[in-house]
C-alpha cells in the first residue's frame, strides 16, 4: 500500500497513526469530519488544534467542517447508551466515501490508537463499510503508541481534550467526576 486517507479525530490522536504510517513509507492523507463533537466550543478547539498540526508538520489534510450536533441528536436521543456505533460509522462512511473519490486504495482512522475506543467494533465497522466503497479498511492495534503521541502533542502546545467527543461523553466524564468529590 502506497497511499492511505486517514480519518482524523483530533489531533492528539493523529500524531501516532500518522508516525507510524510514514515510517512504513506510507503516504498519508489526513482526513477532518467529526459531526460528533460537541458543543461548538469543544468542536471549534478541536478543529483549530488540528490547523496547528497541519501547519507545524506540514500535512496534508481535507477538511469536512461540518458542526452536526442535530443530526447527532436525532440519530442517538433514543440510543444514547449505543451512540458509538452511529459515531463510527457515520465517520469511516464518510472517510470510505472520500477515499473511493480520490482514488485512494485505503483508509482508516486515528481513533485505533485510543484505549478509550471500543476498538473491535471500530474494525467490524470498517471492514463492513469497506465493501460498499471498494476501498480497503486498513487497520493495526495502535494503542501502544497512544501514550507516545500524547506526550508529543503536549510538547507542541495542541490542545488537549478531556473527553472523546460528544455531548454524552462530556456528561458522563463531568458527571463521574463531580460525584467524586
Amino acid at each position: 500500500m502506497k497511499e492511505l486517507l486517514m480519518h482524523t479525530c483530533c489531533s492528539n490522536c493523529t500524531i501516532y497513526p500518522y508516525l507510524f504510517f510514514k515510517d512504513r513509507g506510507i503516504d498519508v492523507k489526513c482526513f477532518w469530519y467529526n459531526p460528533n463533537i460537541h458543543p461548538y466550543v469543544e468542536y471549534k478547539q478541536r478543529l483549530d488544534s488540528m490547523k496547528s498540526l497541519e501547519s507545524l508538520w506540514s500535512l496534508n489534510i481535507e477538511y469536512i467542517d461540518h458542526y452536526g450536533l442535530i443530526e447527532f441528536i436525532r440519530n442517538t436521543t433514543y440510543n444514547g447508551v449505543d451512540r458509538c456505533e452511529y459515531c463510527y460509522r457515520i465517520r469511516l462512511q464518510e472517510t470510505a466515501k472520500k477515499a473511493s473519490e480520490l482514488s485512494i486504495e485505503a483508509f482508516t482512522t486515528s481513533l485505533l490508537v485510543s484505549p478509550f475506543q471500543k476498538f473491535d467494533m471500530i474494525i467490524d465497522i470498517g471492514k463492513e463499510i469497506e465493501n460498499k466503497y471498494s476501498v480497503v479498511f486498513y487497520f493495526e492495534d495502535l494503542r501502544k503508541g497512544f501514550d507516545k503521541g500524547q506526550k508529543i502533542s503536549k510538547e507542541l502546545g495542541l490542545y488537549q481534550q478531556r473527553y472523546c467527543g460528544c455531548i454524552y461523553s462530556e456528561m458522563e466524564r463531568f458527571k463521574k467526576k463531580s460525584h467524586k468529590t
